[in-house]
Parts: structure tokens; sequence; C-alpha cells
């Protein structure tokens, strides 16, 4: 009797500073994706950008096990060209695998670029698109055409390559404090709070270090608050329950030792707001769903202030995978188990691939 099983390649690691998040959401995949549906191809990116696959993978009993086993696996250091490397693992992929879960974060992997690499082999795969992905990914685009579909937005300066300076115009019109982003990064890496003008300077460095181009956004005092957008195979939209995101106060803002490293970091879902604004919250994340011409799914951050006005931070075309993160936790607060909701993904992605474009 013939193997009936999906063959799937997992993708993770990658050359953003989203590495080890990566690796994290893809142990969780790689624990939880069921091998009886499943016949599971490893492709790890090196932080050198060296692509390695393994299609001996075992099943584990939990994510720590799973990246124990990724550690173990795969070299810190690849060999050969990084051309070569992705030449000789996409022939692979394209050999013997139906479909592709890129469980990659932030630059050369949500933004778009490896999903531009599988539409020109034609491997179908889950998520976003190339679009998505890439406006998605870059906060100054993703705040224009969130104003076009008619959302609010907290006010930002754009600072390009050689901008190192805000008029005092700019400045009196943000106020204090400000937060310095990098307009391409996820996880709040290279995010710095300044409360006052002299920071400016280091806070711009910092972030430059992710990328040229930095927003200089005003601070918007609110809760914070995530919602969920999930495509179902039938191609029908449904919304998680709002969460809200309650960080600890040795934390300034939900940086990336809050997402990652504070135990006391709290996820309240669903968060008690009032229904009229929860209803706001998930008809805005679903028009950002489609301007964006997402497929698969999102994940959207608000600021919801006193008044009850909500404010788009940002949104996240690939969020954070593993079992406990804020995506899947919102859709296990309403029912949906982790394994259940790769199962969806991954129906949704064939789905699609079979639909004509």
């Amino acid at each position: 009797m013939s193997d009936s099983r999906i063959r799937l390649a997992v993708v993770f690691g990658g050359r953003s500073g989203e590495y080890d998040v990566s690796c994290s959401s893809a142990a969780s995949i790689l624990t939880y994706v069921d091998r009886g549906k499943y016949d599971i191809l490893a492709v790890h990116i090196g932080s050198d950008g060296i692509w390695t696959c393994e299609q001996d993978v075992p099943r584990f009993e939990n994510a720590a096990d799973a990246r124990h086993w990724q550690k173990a696996t795969f070299p810190a250091a690849g060999t050969g060209t990084m051309a070569e490397s992705m030449l000789a693992a996409m022939t692979e992929i394209a050999a013997r695998c139906d479909l592709v879960f890129p469980a990659l974060h932030g630059r050369f992997g949500e933004d778009g670029a490896i999903q531009a690499i599988l539409e020109q082999y034609g491997i179908p795969y889950v998520g976003n698109g190339v679009l998505a992905g890439a406006l998605g990914m870059d906060k100054e685009y993703t705040k224009k055409l969130a104003v076009g579909a008619g959302l609010t937005v907290n006010d930002a300066v754009v600072l390009r390559r050689g901008q190192n300076e805000l008029t005092a115009a700019e400045r009196d019109r943000l106020g204090l404090p400000v937060f310095i982003k990098p307009s391409r990064e996820g996880s709040s890496i290279g995010v710095s709070r300044v409360d006052n003008w002299d920071q400016l300077p280091d806070a711009l460095d910092r972030a430059r270090q992710s990328d040229e181009k930095v927003l200089v956004e005003a601070a918007v005092f609110g809760r914070e608050v995530d919602i969920g957008v999930l495509e179902r195979p039938d191609g029908e939209l449904t919304v998680s329950p709002p969460m809200e995101i309650l960080p600890s106060v040795d934390h300034a803002f939900f940086d990336y030792q809050a997402k990652y490293d504070d135990t006391t970091t709290r996820f309240d879902v669903p968060a008690k707001l009032d229904p009229a604004v929860i209803a706001g919250l998930s008809e805005d994340a679903l028009r950002v769903f489609r301007e964006l011409d997402c497929a698969g799914l999102l994940r959207v951050d608000f600021f919801v202030a006193e008044d009850g006005t909500r404010i788009l931070n940002e949104v996240n075309t690939f969020p954070g995978f593993t079992s406990h993160s804020q995506y899947p936790r919102m859709w296990q607060a309403v029912g949906l188990t982790y394994d259940a909701l790769l199962d969806v993904l991954i129906s949704t992605a064939q789905r699609r691939s079979r639909t004509p474009r």
C-alpha cells in the first residue's frame, strides 16, 4: 500500500535577527504535526545563509526535544556557498515535497523572499504570498495601506538612509516619548523608547543595525491588543478572540525580553473589552487582511485608547508560532488546538494551490 501522507517541508532558521524565534516556532511544528498525515523534510537555513535538508526527522515528545535535535543536527556553519546550498535544497524540496511550511520570521523569509523562490519553482506553500509579506514586513507601507483603508495609525516620521534629524515641526508634532523602530524587522528587535531628544542618535544607531530605514513613532498610551485572522480551506475568514498583552512593570514596552524571556508577562485572552470595541477590532483586522491580499493567516496588533479608539500598530504575516505564542493561544482559547491549527493552514494552502489565481 502506497504512502498517502502529504510530503511537507518545514523551512526554518534564516538570516534575520529572528533566527532563534524561527527555530523555536519550527520546533513546535515538528513536535505537534501529525506524522500519520505528513511525511516531514526539515530544511534548516543557517544564520550564514547555508541551506541543509534532513529527511530523517524523529518524532518528538515536546518542543524542547525538537529544539535539542535541531542544534545537534544542523551545524552552526554550513559548507559551500549560499547559492549552491539553496539550489541543492530547492532541488530536493521540488523532487520530494508536495507543500512547504515556511516557519521563517523577519527578513529573507517572512518578507516574501522565500515565497518568491517557491513561486519560481511552482511549489505550493503555507501562508502569505510575496506581496503581502513584503508590505506587511515594512511598517511604513503597512501604515500607508491601513490609512488608505480607513484605519487609524499612530503618527510617525520615516528617516531613510542618510537622514538623522527631525525638523522642529516634526518634533513638536510627535511629542515625547517616541519609539524608534527599524522599518523592516520583527520581535521588537532594535526598538528603543526615547524620552529625551538627546537619546535619538543612539536609538537610531541601534535601529540601523537592522535596517537603514527607521520609523520615529509617536507614543500611544492605551491597551495592547492582538487579533488573529485565519483563512479556512473553504475560503472563509474567521477572527480570533482578542488578546491583551500585559508586560510586567520591569519593561517600558513589550520588548524582545518581555516577549520571550519574562515569564511574568501576562496574556489575557479573551481580553476584557467592550463588545463594540471587539467588533471594531475584528472588522479592522479583516479589512487589513483583505487590503494586504493575505493568505492563510495574519496577526494584527492594535492599541485601544481609553475612549475606545482603535489604533493599528503593526501586522505579522507569520507571527510567532510556538504552541504558547500569541497567535496559537488566541485560537486555543476557542478550542482550536495547535495540531488542528496546523491542519487548517496546510489544508488551506493545498486548496489555494489548486485554485486559479
